[in-house]
């Protein structure tokens, strides 16, 4: 994979080098398209939603419930519909284990599956299968984290508790 011309103003090594498990969002400003291949992020209220950009103006997305109640498919779309009028983001990260030819491929193979699943198979698990091979949702984790980490605290402090009360 070509890692090192410029597209549209945009390094390319800043866009698949490795971020570690950080995240740089970079703002696509006018009618910049990002490169074949990229993680495109809109911001929607509460949340981000995530495509794969296929070229020639066109995303494959997870439809889900990104357009209103109605659930949708995986589909190519205009990057405009994409958008929904909002300001476009390339998502920096991990390097993809596949080159975009294959994120692509792998993008447009599973067009037409409607199997969304809010927590287990949204729109960023499926960038994340599309990318690297396995379908993950940073958003998800992120939600659950905290409690998560309360519980353990919780455990963990009842534990001492314990331990205290059986040795005093």
């Amino acid at each position: 994979m070509q890692r090192d011309r410029a597209h549209n103003g945009i390094s390319l090594a800043r866009v698949g080098g490795d971020c570690g498990l950080r995240w740089r969002d970079l703002r696509l400003g006018g009618k910049a398209r990002p490169p074949l291949g990229a993680h495109v992020v809109s911001r929607r209220r509460g949340y981000l939603h995530h495509g794969i950009y296929v070229g020639q103006g066109k995303v494959v997305h997870y439809g889900g419930r990104a357009t209103g109640l109605r659930r949708r498919p995986v589909e190519e779309i205009s990057l405009t519909l994409f958008a929904a009028g909002r300001p476009l983001w390339m998502r920096c990260g991990p390097s993809a284990h596949f080159d975009r030819e294959e994120v692509i491929r792998r993008a447009r193979s599973r067009v037409g599956e409607d199997c969304y699943r809010l927590l287990t198979n949204n729109c960023e698990h499926f960038c994340e299968w599309c990318l690297r091979g396995e379908p993950r949702s940073y958003q998800i984790e992120r939600f659950f984290w905290l409690p998560q980490r309360v519980v353990r605290m919780i455990s963990n402090l009842m534990g001492e508790v314990t331990q205290t009360a059986l040795r005093g």
